[in-house]
């Protein structure tokens, strides 16, 4: 890949995370400034994936696994199985981050009304945890594979 695409591609990647959260931080809190940039930061995010993924695949790709299977590195299938690692603990870890942020504030005001359910609450938040480590174990999993 060229030096110009890869700059190309930080930038962006750089700019899907800052644009969204900079544009909508301004003014008075609400919840719909945060699920605004959020849907900005992900729209962003996943359009320069896709972007990445036409320009690394644009049909030479078939003549560079060749040129690199003769030449004895990695083909594009192992760079495959390292995306689908990242995606696998990525996309994990957001759905855990979800569903502990849920369980987390749940408890907390559980907790204040009644202290002695402190145990069961944690409990709720350590399962919701668990899906990040799921994640993590089947990238592992495919790591070990390639």
């Amino acid at each position: 890949m060229s030096l110009l695409v890869k700059i190309t591609l930080s930038a962006a990647l750089i700019l899907s995370i800052g644009v969204p959260f900079g544009a909508f931080a301004a003014g008075e809190k609400t919840r719909g400034r945060y699920k605004t940039a959020l849907g900005a930061n992900l729209f962003l995010f996943f359009g320069t994936m896709v972007i990445a993924a036409v320009l690394m695949f644009n049909g030479n790709a078939f003549a560079a696994e060749e040129a690199a299977s003769a030449a004895g590195s990695a083909s594009s299938a192992a760079g495959m199985g390292y995306l689908s690692a990242a995606l696998a603990t990525g996309l994990s870890c957001l759905g855990g981050g979800i569903a502990v942020s849920a369980a987390a504030s749940a408890a907390l005001g559980a907790i204040s009304e009644d202290s002695s359910i402190l145990g069961k609450s944690l409990i709720f938040v350590g399962l919701a945890e668990g899906v990040c480590l799921y994640g993590l174990i089947i990238s592992f999993m495919i790591l070990g594979k390639l």
